[in-house]
């Protein structure tokens, strides 16, 4: 997502129906956004859940991982993807993901595997 909530990548791992999908992405744009990158965790609770997410730059790369999955795993996997994005297209940026959609998805599915982390 970015600062203004709008979800520039999802992949869902457990079914959700679309108003649903809508309320959660909001709700986690609200618990994430306003956090203090200084001096708050990159982790929240959520529900029966953590959320787990960095920031860069205007993006927010958040994963909603079980309670007891490691959260620093989860960390270092998003900060994987995103350099690895930063190879493919030499320093990605917002719109790389908006009209390259369909190539970040593929890199997507070549780190995680049905929810789990592929490659460390």
């Amino acid at each position: 997502q970015n600062r203004q909530g709008k979800t520039r990548l999802s992949k869902w791992y457990v079914p959700y129906e679309d108003e649903e999908k809508v309320k959660l992405k909001g709700e986690v744009h609200r618990l994430v956004a306003p956090r203090d990158q200084k001096h708050q965790s990159n982790f929240v609770e959520f529900r029966n859940y953590k959320i787990v997410y960095r920031r860069y730059a205007g993006l927010f790369f958040c994963v909603c991982v079980d309670a007891n999955d490691n959260e620093m795993a989860y960390l270092e996997a998003i900060h994987f993807f995103v350099e690895v994005l930063d190879a493919f297209f030499g320093n990605v940026c917002e719109l790389d993901l908006v009209f390259n959609f369909y190539k970040v998805y593929a890199i997507l599915d070549e780190v995680f595997l049905a929810g789990e982390i592929e490659e460390t």
